[in-house]
């Protein structure tokens, strides 16, 4: 088995069987990221316990590589400090910007199968979402709801 062929296997397991996919319960934070090229949505939701990612859950809809993107995010940061989560969301987005290695991803292997995707240039923006959205909702934590908390 080839390595293209491993990593397009990991992608639609997550698609076809999603992690953390649902809703949750009464979100510190929550937002929306929407791709108006190709349509794809992402919702995210975090529960905070301190500065702990305890529970995350996304929705949306979209192609298997933002849907598959986002089960990894969540599965990634699920019970982490958002200050590693913000550093893995960064070196994700190096990846894929072409500028990156996979040494910011910790050795996550399921999101080093999403750097193949960087041979496709207009579906980048599609395993970007959901990242977009998690520091969309770390920035809101650390500015209003992290506050409000404490």
């Amino acid at each position: 088995m080839s390595l293209d062929d491993l990593y397009k296997e990991v992608i639609l397991d997550h698609y076809q069987h999603p992690r953390n996919r649902g809703q949750l319960a009464d979100p510190d934070v929550a937002t929306r990221g929407h791709n108006p090229l190709c349509g794809d949505e992402v919702l995210l939701a975090v529960k905070m316990d301190g500065d702990v990612i305890q529970d995350i859950a996304f929705g949306g809809r979209g192609c298997s590589i933002s849907q598959a993107s986002a089960s990894m995010m969540t599965e990634s940061v699920k019970g982490h400090e958002v200050a590693d989560a913000s550093a893995l969301a960064d070196g994700f987005k190096e990846l894929m910007s072409g500028g990156g290695s996979t040494d910011g991803l910790g050795g996550n292997e399921d999101l080093e199968a999403l750097q193949g995707v960087k041979k496709f240039p207009v579906r980048v923006k599609c395993a970007l979402l959901p990242w977009t959205a998690l520091l969309e909702i770390i920035d809101r934590w650390e500015t209003s709801g992290k506050n409000s908390q404490n």
